[in-house]
């Protein structure tokens, strides 16, 4: 049976849209907060750039917070050349990247056996891996140091025939460090993928490794660009185990290079400067190429529909 309207008859009123209200006391307020908090990360940052192009007479005599007289960009010729920051940047990237992808790859395979294989105690054993960031890792430089020293590594390895003083040495605790902090992210996010996935591929008769690598894997892009940017970070501005861990001046990471701009008697602060504008480039680098994948990787995941 159709119903039709009489013919004639119009419509209901509509209602009007409420009003638009103008913004309330509390988000200006956070706003102002949230600024002065940007504001208080970039300062340093902006206060050493603007030292680094100025000169060090100048800021002697002037103070650092006053209109500058002259720029230059001499002090990041000697900083590069002085502090050798070529090689120490090879160093870094030696350490780094070999790190980053064990970290991103065991930890992804980690998360997926406790996200999707019904293993016994897979919430315990995320608990676990949650809990190890918790431990301040002070407290394992004398053990870990000792340990290290007692490891063999044959001598095309390393120069000290142990993991102490070793690029390896340094790989496997950025490895460890890091690892539970990327299970937690990556199981919490595997579990917003629809299960239905993963069990159309197990009915088709795919092996755990194919459910993990062909159909799992590609799903998790986002949050893998934004743990890789977070764990370049974190690993490339690592300064305390490449002090423990490392004996050899040669072997060092680029955040130790500052270090060869400091005098004896005197240190140019403005040199020192332009040297940590240089050291904290790569990062800024890495952040401007994969941001948008970074804020992706936050995003996704945070609601489950």
């Amino acid at each position: 049976m159709t119903l039709t309207a009489p013919v004639g008859t119009s419509p209901g009123p509509r209602t009007a849209p409420p009003p638009r209200r103008g913004p309330r006391p509390l988000r200006w307020l956070l706003h102002a907060f949230l600024a002065l908090v940007a504001l208080g990360w970039l300062l340093p940052l902006l206060l050493a750039l603007y030292a680094s192009l100025r000169p060090y007479e100048e800021t002697a005599r002037l103070g650092y917070f006053s209109l500058p007289e002259q720029l230059t960009l001499d002090y990041y010729g000697q900083a590069w050349s002085q502090a050798e920051l070529p090689r120490y940047y090879l160093n870094t990237l030696i350490i780094v990247i070999p790190a980053l992808a064990l970290t991103l790859f065991l930890a992804s395979f980690a998360a997926f056996a406790i996200a999707r294989a019904r293993i016994p105690g897979r919430r315990t054993l995320l608990i676990v891996f949650t809990a190890g960031n918790l431990l301040p890792p002070q407290v394992l430089i004398t053990p870990l140091y000792s340990l290290y020293t007692l490891i063999p590594l044959p001598a095309w390895l390393s120069d000290s025939q142990s993991l102490y003083d070793s690029y390896l040495g340094l790989i496997l605790i950025h490895v460890a460090f890091q690892f539970g902090f990327c299970v937690f992210v990556m199981a919490n996010f595997m579990r917003t993928i629809p299960e239905e996935i993963t069990e159309a591929a197990l009915v088709d008769g795919a092996s755990v490794w194919r459910r993990y690598w062909t159909l799992t894997l590609p799903l998790c892009r986002p949050v893998l660009a934004a743990l890789a940017t977070l764990q370049f970070t974190w690993m490339y501005n690592d300064f305390l185990w490449a002090l423990v861990l490392m004996v050899s001046g040669d072997k060092l990471p680029v955040t130790s290079a500052l270090n060869n701009l400091r005098g004896q008697f005197f240190t140019d602060y403005n040199l020192l400067a332009a040297g940590s504008v240089l050291v904290a480039l790569p990062t800024l680098i890495v952040f401007q190429l994969l941001h948008k994948q970074f804020v992706a990787g936050l995003t996704l995941g945070s609601t489950k529909g």
